[in-house]
């Protein structure tokens, strides 16, 4: 395995760690700040807020620095936004260095992958790039929960030191092992938010929007919302947290081959719906372990395994557009996260945590009927191009 690969890898990894850790610290977080747990959730909201944000803003700023400036940068940002948010005693300050520590993971998730992609032959990108977000899936499996571990076992913000400390040896590892690369060609912000304009690529977004926004009015409250299983016990939860990473990374692996083999609008449509109603069951299965374990392993299975076929459908529409369009996808499933922070904290109010499922649910059929009608518009349009091109002839 190639070297320089793996420390982007790590890099991910460090910034999917960052990005699932918090919601199972949101306890102890509450507790240690004397705030409630709807506000503490607010971290995980700051965070999607300035990684979706910054996304297209830092990647419009840095196109031309080389590539190792980029990716060090964005790590020494993301580190010092983590020992920060271990430091400071103010909830205020803690959510500002949450919001620091997101600019940094904005700045080098599109990064690591442009990177990636120039450090191999093009026959070899299909297989580097993979390798490079597999940290962010490995994060399911391992970086989360083991850091849930780690909080629950001692202090919370012992976690965010173990997650700075990752960034640190990313970035270490960056700056012993990848060679200096140039920047890109510079693109305006309005040249990069652009494709926006394309009905189908709208609606293929807003399909991410809405499914992402279901799953985490639930994961971003993950504690409460399987507390009966759990009764409080963070070694539990870590455990439930690591078999929802495992499937996640499952699906995500198998659903490649799936939409190679059945196409996009089935697989997204299958996983969508079967989601959807593992969502609506939560109230029930939530309050048992053995329900629980059922629950989070469709959950992983389904909701990250729509997220390839997603993006298929995204490079289908203009493979020359491809990072731009998966850059923004990106930052939708991050304006996901936030919105899903500020929703899910609204529901707790007026609603007991199991069911916030609900609330999900819903979103997520809404997300099946977008999806439909992006695949609607994009048979429209291909349509469109084949009586073009009969007329042409």
């Amino acid at each position: 395995m190639d070297l320089r690969l793996l420390t982007l890898a790590l890099g991910t990894f460090a910034i999917g760690t960052d990005s699932f850790v918090v919601a199972g610290l949101l306890p102890q977080v509450s507790r240690s700040l004397n705030v409630s747990i709807e506000a503490a959730g607010q971290m995980i909201t700051v965070y999607a807020i300035a990684y979706a944000v910054m996304t297209p803003v830092m990647a419009t700023f840095t196109a031309h620095w080389p590539r190792r400036r980029v990716l060090g940068s964005a790590l020494a940002v993301f580190t010092l936004g983590n020992v920060l948010t271990a430091v400071v005693s103010s909830f205020d300050l803690v959510l500002l260095s949450r919001a620091l520590a997101g600019v940094g993971g904005a700045m080098f998730t599109p990064a690591a992958s442009a990177t990636a992609a120039a450090l191999v032959p093009p026959e070899a990108r299909g297989r580097a790039l993979p390798v490079v977000m597999a940290g962010l899936s490995g994060a399911t499996a391992l970086g989360a929960p083991i850091g849930t571990l780690v909080g629950s076992a001692g202090d919370w913000r012992a976690t965010m030191w173990l997650v700075a400390l990752l960034g640190l040896a990313a970035g270490a590892g960056i700056a012993a092992a990848l060679p200096q690369l140039p920047g890109s060609t510079k693109l305006s912000l309005g040249e990069r938010l652009a494709p926006l304009g394309d009905k189908r690529v709208a609606m293929i977004l807003m399909t991410t929007l809405l499914v992402l926004g279901g799953l985490y009015t639930v994961y971003s409250y993950v504690s409460v919302v399987f507390d009966r299983a759990t009764a409080g016990n963070g070694s539990v939860l870590a455990l439930l947290i690591g078999i929802w990473g495992m499937a996640a990374t499952i699906g995500n692996l198998v659903a490649g081959s799936l939409t190679d083999r059945f196409g996009s609008r089935a697989v997204i449509n299958l996983a969508i719906a079967v989601v959807a109603i593992d969502f609506a069951l939560i109230p029930l299965s939530s309050a048992t372990f053995t329900g629980s374990v059922v629950a989070l392993i469709v959950w992983g299975l389904c909701g990250w395994g729509m997220l390839v076929p997603q993006q298929h459908r995204l490079v289908s529409i203009s493979p020359a557009l491809a990072p731009i369009l998966l850059a923004l996808n990106a930052a939708t499933i991050y304006i996901a996260v936030s919105l899903s922070g500020l929703l899910g904290a609204a529901a707790l109010q007026v609603m007991q945590p199991y069911n916030l499922a609900l609330v999900g649910a819903v979103l997520i059929i809404f997300g099946l009927g977008s999806a439909e009608l992006a695949y609607m518009l994009m048979a429209q349009q291909q349509g469109v191009s084949r009586q073009s091109k009969v007329k042409k002839f």
